[in-house]
């Protein structure tokens, strides 16, 4: 798999808003775990493709702006690390791990602030 196209490819879908193809990276038994999540969710584990779309619509409503630079991508087995920056300049990593069909099956986000 060539991580650093993935990571191009999802760092255009996030600065598009396209959550169809922001989704179109997962599979649709994903689970993501981000703090950030607890804000609009209440927990901070989410399951499933669904779920996803639903708390990252609402997370895009509220920031029109948002927007990402993948600043470094680190390759493992069978997954990647993909730093990046906001719009507010802080920095991020997403930890995805992906199944035998190249869909993010696991993944897991943390923020600088």
């Amino acid at each position: 798999m060539d991580y650093t196209a993935f990571a191009e490819d999802w760092e255009a879908a996030w600065n598009a808003h396209d959550l169809d193809r922001i989704l179109a990276h997962y599979s649709a038994d994903v689970v993501f775990r981000s703090q950030k999540a607890m804000r609009l969710t209440g927990r901070g584990e989410i399951h499933g493709r669904a779920a996803l779309r639903d708390y990252w619509a609402k997370a895009l409503a509220q920031q029109p702006d948002l927007s990402f630079i993948v600043v470094d991508v680190l390759r493992g087995h069978g997954m990647v690390v993909s730093l990046y920056r906001n719009q507010r300049d802080v920095l991020a990593a997403e930890t995805l791990r992906f199944g035998p069909d190249g869909l993010v099956v696991e993944a897991s986000a943390c923020h600088k602030n």
